[in-house]
């Protein structure tokens, strides 16, 4: 049955009903303090100073949507995890069972639609009950508890905990101004809208704040399904959350219960029947566990901690960390990612597989990015985020930066030595310069002393290869080395990059500005995955890859060339949104040209051909068979750091194997993976499967059209075809 709200008495009136109260207590002997309400003498003179002082007390109380749960979601919808410092999902009172809402009315406050936020029956058949029974009965309304629990919400918000005041707690001060601040919210709001605003902000339990929560924990249903017996249950809860906790006392939960089932047949909210049938249900729980934060993610629990991150990093969600914080656990966000959960379980399944049960910790890794947007589709490693058993764990994100551009944490590993995977961008410079595709280079030169005549318009070149030097202390490492003897002659520079020939790639840079190099690896979005520094091309190792990147980074680079030059900076996070339908800022695809669509295309020629004929020839399933698509191997110099990256028009992928503990110090050799032994790690090895595997599965679901031809001026003639590469010589450094 609705009823209607009775007319509001004023101010006079209701003071004189307390001041009544007072009278009653002092007549009895009791101080008014039992009830928590000031005691006063009663003259006529103290009667006009106390109104005087009760005038002068604030009146507007600011009522803030309270902290309600965020999610986070990948581009379809689904659930990826949530967030919340207190878990909360606001719903409207057409959305509350109308079970729930009678039930806490007749438990809490059976005068709710007839006094106007101040109960003065109320206080005196507490005052009654408190002296006759020597017990403890409250006398708050709904309302007053609806203003105590705004207050200390706004308190937990600005981060004072410290001044949260329980009902056991509050001093004289406390019930003086939360009752005229009901008496104000009572002129504001109509009483449902004061029910609504109570039901979705009170304390059920520490992981349901609000009924629809508390529905979802307890019951597995929702606020408007509840039953008659549930919402009993849950009305019966909020008197004292930890000792009706049915989990925890079910017996004691339950005597509750029926009190409030009772109270409801008293006050004629329910017929006979209903009581009967309710009464002989038991509890009855469903409890659905409440998940929160990236530690009980659904799924891509390293891509939601780097989406974490981007909120709390990012000054237009806060100006201040804490503000940031309670934006995201307690805004009531919906963040809409990038993911696309038809790959990321794919990924997940593939660095997981790799490893196998992997006792000493080798670490895999797979991030996709769609070219022409940035958005990431995929990021998975093969390691859980929270201690197991016989589980590596690790909460760094293999995948990512350690930090930003700012200088601020990302949770990344720091990035990788990408090896020869860093030989492409050579090569498109070479390109870039106007040079051949199939430009003859001298790679049987193997040494490069310390003073070489390197060439830059900006700098100057450090470093060398010369074991002669390297005797004499002259600061050389080793002459330069190829993973295969025969190499080491003269050859087409598309050859030398295909089948991954480091003095291929000397000599191609030895005609070359190292300025240019430089621009072309910046203007890709290369940079150290440990302080987002630039990778330092002067530095001659750095040709080979020395400089640690981050997964993430590489792909997205690769993935430009498969846009046709144009580079688009990585995304993650689509929209934000909070439950009121408001938008914020999102991250958007900022893309600019980086590489002249003919040198993009001239690159995308050449690693096509790694797959057939070169490197990566012993990579398996054939991804060239079932659509178009360019890679490149690499290996670093102790096989630590294994990769395959690729590409098709559609879809980019970066796939690691190696140290991730050491920081690739320890060397890849002699070992068994998930049973195989392994002479030596190599791209093609297991990088190279997990990479083949994955976009044989997920690649038609993206565009993967053929790759435009580069412009016959750039190609001079074929490229001598190679037979059928063998395996790398098991004692020469991986390519």
């Amino acid at each position: 049955m609705v009823r209607k709200n009775r007319p509001k008495l004023g101010l006079a009136a209701t003071l004189g009903g307390v001041f009544g109260f007072f009278m009653v207590s002092a007549l009895c002997g009791v101080l008014a303090a039992s009830l928590l309400l000031p005691a006063v003498a009663f003259t006529q003179a103290t009667v006009g100073s106390s109104v005087s002082f009760f005038d002068t007390l604030p009146a507007e109380l600011e009522v803030n949507a309270p902290a309600q749960s965020t999610k986070v979601l990948a581009s379809d919808g689904q659930l990826i995890a949530s967030f919340y410092a207190e878990n909360r999902v606001k719903v409207s009172l057409d959305q509350i069972s109308p079970y729930i809402r009678q039930a806490i009315v007749a438990v809490e406050d059976r005068r709710f639609y007839e006094h106007n936020g101040v109960d003065t029956q109320g206080i005196v058949r507490a005052l009654s009950y408190n002296l006759t029974k020597n017990g403890r009965q409250g006398a708050s309304t709904l309302t007053q508890q609806y203003v105590t629990n705004v207050l200390n919400e706004s308190r937990i918000s600005a981060d004072r905990g410290d001044l949260v005041v329980l009902s056991g707690q509050k001093s004289v001060g406390d019930k003086v101004r939360e009752i005229k601040l009901a008496l104000e919210l009572e002129k504001r709001y109509t009483k449902d809208q004061i029910l609504e605003g109570y039901l979705n902000i009170v304390f059920f339990h520490r992981d349901a704040y609000g009924i629809e929560a508390a529905a979802r924990y307890f019951f597995s249903t929702s606020a408007k399904d509840l039953t008659l017996p549930q919402s009993a249950l849950l009305a019966g809860l909020v008197n004292s959350p930890s000792l009706y906790n049915p989990t925890v006392n079910p017996e004691l939960s339950l005597s509750r219960r029926n009190r409030v089932l009772a109270d409801m047949l008293e006050q004629d909210m329910i017929q006979q029947a209903e009581y009967d049938a309710a009464i002989a249900t038991g509890v009855d729980l469903k409890i659905t566990p409440a998940r929160q934060g990236c530690a009980n993610a659904v799924m891509a629990v390293y891509f939601c901690d780097y989406v974490s991150h981007l909120i709390l990093n990012n000054p237009v969600y806060g100006v201040s960390l804490t503000e940031r914080r309670n934006f995201l656990y307690r805004g009531g966000l919906t963040i809409t990612t990038t993911l696309d959960s038809r790959l990321q379980p794919v990924a997940q399944a593939q660095v997981d597989a790799t490893a196998g049960a992997n006792p000493d910790k080798w670490g895999s890794a797979m991030v996709s990015v769609e070219p022409g947007t940035g958005r990431i589709l995929a990021m998975a490693q093969n390691t859980v985020y929270l201690p197991e058993p016989g589980k590596f764990d690790t909460q760094l994100n293999f995948n990512v930066d350690a930090k930003d551009a700012n200088g601020n944490d990302l949770n990344g590993a720091g990035g990788f030595q990408p090896g020869s995977t860093m030989k492409p961008f050579t090569f498109a410079q070479w390109l870039n310069e106007g040079k051949s595709i199939t430009g003859v280079v001298d790679a049987s030169r193997r040494v490069y002393p310390v003073g070489f005549p390197w060439r830059s318009s900006c700098g100057r070149v450090l470093g060398g290869y010369s074991t002669a030097q390297m005797n004499a202390g002259l600061g050389a490492d080793l002459d330069l080395q190829n993973n295969d003897l025969g190499y080491y002659r003269p050859m087409p520079v598309n050859y030398g990059l295909y089948n991954s020939i480091n003095t291929a790639t000397f000599a191609s840079a030895a005609q070359l500005d190292f300025c240019g190099i430089q621009k072309m690896v910046d203007t890709v979005g290369l940079h150290s995955g440990l302080d987002n520094a630039q990778i330092n091309m002067h530095q001659l190792g750095n040709l080979l890859g020395a400089i640690g990147v981050a997964p993430l980074v590489l792909a997205n680079a690769f993935a430009t060339f498969a846009n046709d030059g144009r580079y688009c900076a990585p995304i993650a996070i689509a929209a934000v949104t909070d439950s009121s339908g408001q938008k914020y800022p999102a991250q958007t695809s900022e893309c600019r040209a980086a590489v002249k669509p003919e040198v993009a295309r001239g690159v995308n020629s050449v690693l096509q051909d790694m797959m057939k004929v070169g490197s990566g020839y012993w990579i398996q399933p054939k991804v060239h068979n079932v659509v178009p698509v360019a890679a490149k191997t690499g290996t670093n110099n102790t096989n630590g750091s294994t990769w395959v990256v690729g590409y098709t028009t559609g879809i980019a992928t970066a796939s690691f194997f190696g140290d991730t503990v050491e920081g690739q110090g320890r060397l890849g050799r002699d070992l068994v993976i998930n049973g195989t032994y392994y002479k030596n790690l190599d791209g093609y090895m297991l990088a190279g499967p997990q990479w083949a595997n994955y976009m044989v599965a997920v690649a038609p679901l993206y565009r993967a059209d053929p790759f435009p031809a580069p412009p016959a001026s750039m190609v001079q003639a074929p490229a001598p075809k190679a037979p059928a590469p063998k395996a790398p010589a098991p004692k020469a450094p991986a390519p």
